[in-house]
């Protein structure tokens, strides 16, 4: 992105605090007036030597004192309020950013590690914070230096004055030069700090399995490959800066030299007095302290537009599934759902992952879908909350299309038990109550006494109060999968999903499970995809999908007389060790 661009993008987050930049900038140009006085100190004394008095050199002092006073003042101001505007600035960013990945697709999150996007949450809008206040700043104090310090040195020599600016060109070319690399070295540690960032997190969040596995040494190698490259990239970074800090350095040596040589032949020929020669030694170390202030500023800089580049390029990414213009709200399903002729690949694939899939559920059924692993069954649930978009075909809740309700209203009349529970941080309260956020205490206990969670709750250290881990790490699959199921109840859609809910669970805790999943099943329409076939014998409606598409349908009895390939799918599964099957394969 172009730097230009890049600003236009900063400048409504910036005029919100109008007040606090115009107050921050009247201090930078007060700074900037303030450097330039000392020499111009040195310059009058020196010059009034012969005819210099106490009084007067009393006043002097005592105007520079004042000065200084009002240098250090805005200076604490620059400093506090102008990080507190930095920061205020960021909090924008970054709250603004978190609600644009809410409105994100299901999608963009299987094709993105949470470690990337945590890092442009984080360390990229945190040196965001440095650039927004700093940048500014140090532009008027810069340009304010050089264009004073430029018209006091012309007042005391003109020709010595134009030969120490005609050097400055080669400091901006250089600039401009250093600038460019810089950046994009930058732009690709960030980069990898996100992919440090994934590397971390999926070490961490899968420490039991590491253990177990007794693979620490394999982690430790593949962190090490990637912190080894970030390093890589990082000293290519330091390259490119100790480039530019020579470069500018050995010019600002130059400047000086020619300085030293050309005002002592000035001064020899009479043309420089001694004082007015000793005021522009000191303004030119000025001026060149603020050219070195700018060297680094320049790093600060890239640092800055390289985060910034690096947030609107999220802020651009936009949801592959959003709300149609004039779509409206599922009020009140009755819980009736129909696929007609669907078909769905996902983004970037030939391959068809469902073909030309057609049928019907009736408001209060009961429906199970079967199948071999790959065949799409989990796929075909997703797109009913629209987590991915049918690519042919339509989808209808209530005779409704989808596409033209509002998504928020379809998932609301939905509710997922998955096998994969996930639980958040904090406590069992907090956890449940997710379902229905302004939920009272007693019917967060009641959605828990009907998903049979209330008495092990109970039996918790604190009750409903007890803090339960990172993803429930205190509880056992068994109890997750009820507090998942107590989030479901309080929820209370017409519609619900069980994605194969029980398949991970020991053959005790499935019967304790089943029989929450059979109550909250009560009066609803549901579907049901189950690994294990024997938790779907009591469906109303029993579908076999194939990569070919839905093979047979009906109940389990009528499934089992075909002696097709769902009787084949239940014999096998009745084979497995943790099957509940108990020797007669079907009851007629």
């Amino acid at each position: 992105m172009k730097t230009s661009y890049i600003i236009k993008r900063l400048i409504p987050y910036l005029t919100k605090y109008k007040k606090l930049i115009i107050i921050d900038l009247l201090c930078a140009m007060t700074a900037a007036v303030s450097n330039v006085v000392s020499p111009m100190t040195v310059r009058y004394i020196s010059n009034r030597i012969d005819s210099l008095t106490i009084v007067l050199l009393a006043a002097v002092i005592i105007t520079y004192a004042l000065i200084l006073a009002i240098s250090s003042a805005v200076n604490f101001y620059m400093g506090y309020m102008g990080n507190v505007f930095g920061a205020k600035v960021e909090s924008d960013m970054r709250l603004d950013l978190f609600k644009h990945l809410q409105k994100l697709s299901y999608s963009f999150y299987a094709e993105n590690s949470i470690g990337q996007i945590m890092a442009r949450l984080t360390s990229d809008l945190n040196d965001c914070a440095s650039f927004v206040h700093i940048v500014p700043e140090q532009l008027i104090i810069s340009s304010g230096t050089l264009i004073v310090s430029f018209i006091m040195l012309m007042h005391i020599n003109i020709p010595l004055t134009l030969t120490v600016f005609a050097f400055l060109p080669l400091v901006f070319v250089s600039t401009k030069y250093f600038n460019k690399r810089m950046r994009t070295t930058m732009k690709e540690q960030r980069v990898q700090v996100g992919n440090i960032n994934s590397q971390v997190e999926d070490t961490l969040s899968g420490i039991r399995l590491v253990k177990s596995f007794t693979n620490e040494n394999a982690e430790i190698e593949k962190f090490e490959k990637r912190n080894n490259l970030y390093l890589k990239i990082k000293s290519k970074t330091f390259f490119h800066i100790a480039g530019f800090q020579v470069t500018t350095g050995s010019l600002g040596g130059v400047i000086y030299i020619a300085v030293v040589a050309l005002g002592a032949v000035f001064m020899m020929r009479g043309s420089i007095k001694a004082g007015d020669y000793a005021a522009y030694l000191l303004c030119i170390s000025t001026l060149w302290t603020c050219i070195r202030t700018l060297v680094g500023f320049t790093e600060q800089f890239q640092r800055g537009m390289s985060g910034i580049e690096r947030f609107l390029e999220l802020m651009d990414t936009q949801p592959e599934i959003s709300d149609a213009p004039n779509s409206k709200s599922l009020t009140k399903s009755g819980g009736s759902i129909e696929f007609k002729e669907v078909s769905f690949r996902y983004k970037d694939s030939d391959k068809t992952v469902l073909n030309n899939i057609s049928f019907t559920i009736n408001k209060g059924e009961n429906i199970a879908i079967a199948g071999p692993s790959g065949s799409g069954k989990t796929t075909l649930i997703n797109l009913i909350p629209r987590f991915y978009d049918v690519s042919n075909g339509t989808i209808k809740i209530d005779g409704e299309n989808i596409r033209n309700l509002k998504i928020s209203s379809i998932r609301q009349a939905i509710g997922i038990v998955q096998q994969d529970v996930y639980l958040f941080s904090g406590t069992v309260f907090e956890n449940i109550v997710y379902g229905k956020l302004d939920a009272s205490k007693d019917e967060v206990i009641n959605a828990a006494k009907q998903a049979d969670a209330h008495e092990f709750i109970m039996s918790l250290e604190n009750g409903y109060d007890t803090y339960i881990g990172e993803h429930g790490v205190k509880l056992s699959g068994g109890q997750k999968q009820r507090i998942s199921i107590a989030r479901v109840f309080l929820k209370n859609p017409p519609i619900l999903i069980l994605d194969e809910a029980t398949s991970a669970l020991d053959n005790e805790s499935e019967c304790l499970i089943q029989e929450s999943l059979d109550a909250l099943s009560e009066g609803r329409t549901v579907i049901t995809i189950a690994h294990r076939l024997s938790t779907i014998q009591n469906a109303d409606r029993i579908m076999v999908l194939t990569p070919n598409g839905i093979e047979e349908t009906g109940n389990h009895n009528e499934l089992m007389n075909k002696k097709g390939i769902y009787y084949n799918l239940y014999l096998s599964s009745a084979k497995q060790p943790s099957s509940h099957y108990k020797g007669e394969i079907f009851n007629d």
